[in-house]
């Protein structure tokens, strides 16, 4: 073979090699750019499931005001109002949180307890057209101290109604209607509403005939803190004004053997009580009703007192209160009282 053909194969061996190379250049350039876009990929995807996750979290952070009624060292069933997540179940969680080492542990206030027993499962809660409020918990209910009967059913009644659907409360454990409570037997056949009280006080010196058991608040200090109690308690009827009487007994105070507090200064004079036609309730004092009387100011807790009782009446939306001689009144903090006080100034209201 000559130089010639041989130059030639040559040439046209070099040609080829050289092609080689330049298309795996370019299978190598688009090789890496995939690579690049698939590596882009999952960083834009992992931002989307970043912003997803702190969605979530913020939702889960979510929470709501609900009354729980816990008891006392005393024995003394009390509302406490707590932030719990938000939730669509909230009677079956406002249950949960009533169950001893339940979810409540952490946030009980000292001299407290949950008045469910430990292990207690909510196993359904379920609410009729005519709002009753069915409720089914598990064998471990059982387990209650009886001395506690009466206070174990009215925190349940009293936190569930809280919810403004529901009116009565019915029993049932591990499946199966309950007439009576498990333990000591008291009767609840038809179950248990409001209506069948909280913390009832004495009623011995009380003519039961010509009086009317009502819900009245007084403060109480656990520990530290005060905190306004409800109490059954039977108000003689020496007019037609219900609510002129629930004012003159609070004025009184509670009984001695409570332990709950009298707030109000001796010689206040009840000088008016009208309601209008939008369910306001005004109410007029004389002097001796302010903390201090330069400073035309009321004691928050003799303000809270007063509404608390006194909106518990159904008719009774909200309370104005005034001061003979005194053109304007005010708070502990100086802010006057310029709207009515309505009951959602103290708890949180909502349903289920």
């Amino acid at each position: 073979m000559n130089i010639r053909v041989i130059m030639k194969k040559l040439k046209v061996l070099l040609l080829i090699m050289l092609s080689l190379i330049v298309v795996a250049g370019c299978n190598s350039s688009d090789q890496a750019e995939k690579e690049l876009e698939d590596i882009d990929a999952p960083i834009e995807q992992h931002d989307e499931e970043e912003k997803d996750t702190e969605e979530e979290t913020e939702e889960d952070r979510e929470t709501v005001a609900r009354e729980l009624y816990l008891l006392s060292e005393d024995g003394i069933v009390v509302p406490q109002t707590f932030e719990l997540p938000k939730t669509n179940e909230v009677a079956a969680q406002a249950l949960e949180y009533l169950v001893d080492g339940g979810p409540i542990t952490n946030l009980l206030p000292n001299g407290f307890e949950a008045v469910l027993p430990a292990g207690t499962e909510i196993i359904g809660v379920d609410l009729d057209e005519e709002g009753t409020l069915i409720v089914d918990l598990s064998e471990e209910f059982k387990e209650y101290d009886g001395d506690k009967e009466q206070q174990i059913i009215q925190a349940m009644t009293y936190t569930l109604t809280q919810f403004d659907n529901v009116e009565r409360v019915k029993l049932w454990v591990n499946g199966f209607e309950q007439n009576e409570m498990p333990v000591n037997g008291m009767p609840m056949q038809n179950g248990f509403s409001r209506a069948n009280g909280i913390n009832i006080l004495d009623t011995d010196a009380v003519d039961l005939i010509n009086s009317q058991a009502v819900i009245l608040y007084y403060p109480s200090q656990i520990g530290s803190n005060i905190y306004h109690v409800p109490v059954t308690q039977h108000v003689e009827l020496e007019g037609d004004n219900l609510n002129e009487e629930i004012v003159r007994t609070l004025l009184d105070g509670p009984t001695y053997e409570s332990g709950l507090l009298h707030v109000f200064n001796p010689n206040i004079e009840l000088l008016n009580v009208n309601e209008t036609d939008d369910g306001i309730l005004h109410v007029e004092f004389s002097e001796e009703i302010l903390a201090n009387v330069n400073e035309a100011y009321i004691a928050d807790e003799v303000i809270e007192t007063l509404v608390l009782s006194l909106t518990d009446q159904p008719e009774v939306s909200g309370v104005t209160i005034s001061v003979e001689n005194i053109e304007q009144i005010f708070n502990e903090q100086g802010v006057p009282y310029s709207e009515p006080v309505t009951r959602e100034t103290f708890v949180p209201t909502g349903s289920l």
